[in-house]
């Protein structure tokens, strides 16, 4: 239905991928053959309208992160000051790692056209997905027993790229998916085993902490996290963990803006302009506002003018004082109970936000699709099979 009523690029996607999807489901019922038909889905309903539309000119939010990059290295910061805004376009609402897409492109190669693959910001954001995507299976996989746990984890990973939720983000070129792709990878480098040593727990706290890290300095829809998961590690390991896992965000965040953003850390002109693009523009406090729209409650209530957009920041931020109260009252315990909690969360805050578009449920879906496929439960792996062992599973 979607490649017959939508336009523009979820078309074109649309269409690659009910092909894939149509050739996969063949494969399953001819052959029984799961692995060929995941890659197979990997390669239509992905690869195929990736490469296909990088041969369109770049879309505004690709731009933004050229321009953010030429910037960078120009003047050492990412954003344009308050004085430089002239119309909505003119904001990066990303984050400083976000930037480092668009590096290619200001370094000289060509971002357009088939031959300027290597420049295009949407095939790095792929790459960028896929790999902290993989490791995320690769590392929850092993705690589950069966001999086939790599095929297992390779197949989950190729599922879930291949699926809608991702698999459309990546063919259109949005700048969610590798934000979703390193939570989850924290989220996996936090699963330790109940018997586990202290040593490893705490090692788990720190690498865990710095993936999420480089996810809250790509995009602010990542800091939910944080709270969550200290929540979870106060509750399982104790202070230390604790201390060790926010410790190990804050650092690697401004490592990682002292590297990518440094004027902002000198500058006082270059530090407003990082709060006015990346945290008062998304919740649309600036005097040029997205043009972005949606049927979502927070959009419904800005568009009534300025006492909706109040009531809209309201219950955003009551959303916000809801969820922290519930770390307080009944802290996550194990990973998957903090992957819901967040994934919840994360619901709410784009149903009630200002300026949310539907392509933000990616969040949540990820996450409930990455703990249905890796099986996790809050008393460690389960022992039967489970959802990707009956997919690949030849019968």
């Amino acid at each position: 239905m979607d490649a017959i009523f939508s336009s523009g690029r979820d078309q074109v996607w649309s269409i690659w991928a009910a092909c894939g999807y149509a050739v996969a489901l063949l494969m399953l019922w001819r052959w029984r053959d799961r692995t060929a038909a995941a890659l197979v889905s990997v390669a239509l309903a992905v690869l195929a309208p990736l490469l296909w539309l990088s041969a369109e000119p770049l879309e505004d939010g690709m731009n933004v992160i050229d321009r953010a990059a030429t910037l960078l290295l120009h003047h050492g910061s990412p954003y344009l000051t308050s004085g430089q805004i002239t119309r909505w376009l003119s904001y990066n609402p990303y984050l400083p790692v976000m930037t480092l897409f668009g590096l290619p492109h200001a370094a000289g190669l060509s971002a357009t056209g088939w031959g300027g693959l290597a420049g295009n910001p949407g095939v790095w954001l792929a790459v960028g997905t896929v790999v902290p995507l993989a490791a995320a299976f690769w590392i929850a996989m092993p705690q589950r027993p069966g001999p086939l746990w790599r095929r297992d984890a390779l197949l989950a990973a190729a599922i879930a790229v291949a699926s809608p939720v991702i698999g459309l983000n990546l063919a259109v070129i949005t700048t969610d998916p590798p934000v979703l792709a390193l939570m989850l990878l924290s989220l996996a480098l936090a699963l330790t085993p109940a018997a586990g040593a202290s040593g490893s727990r705490l090692a788990g706290a720190v690498s865990s902490g710095a993936a999420l890290g480089i996810a809250c300095d790509l995009k602010s829809t990542a800091w939910l996290a944080v709270p969550v998961m200290a929540a979870m590690y106060a509750a399982r390991d104790g202070a230390r963990a604790v201390f060790r896992f926010i410790a190990a965000v804050v650092i690697t965040a401004v490592v990682l803006i002292a590297v990518l953003a440094p004027a902002t850390l000198v500058k006082p002109a270059a530090a407003a302009a990082l709060v006015q693009n990346s945290v008062l523009f998304p919740l649309g406090l600036t005097h040029f506002k997205t043009p972005a729209e949606s049927l979502l409650p927070g959009h419904l209530l800005t568009a009534l003018g300025t006492a909706g957009h109040v009531v809209s920041v309201g219950l955003l931020l009551a959303a916000a004082l809801g969820i922290a109260v519930s770390l307080v009252i009944r802290p996550p315990r194990d990973v998957p109970a903090a992957a819901r909690r967040i994934a919840i969360g994360l619901a709410l805050m784009f149903l009630l936000g200002p300026d949310v578009r539907f392509g933000y449920f990616l969040y949540p879906l990820g996450l409930l699709g990455w703990l249905a496929l890796t099986s996790t439960t809050p008393s460690g792996p389960q022992q039967p099979e489970t959802l990707v062992q009956d997919i690949v599973q030849d019968r």
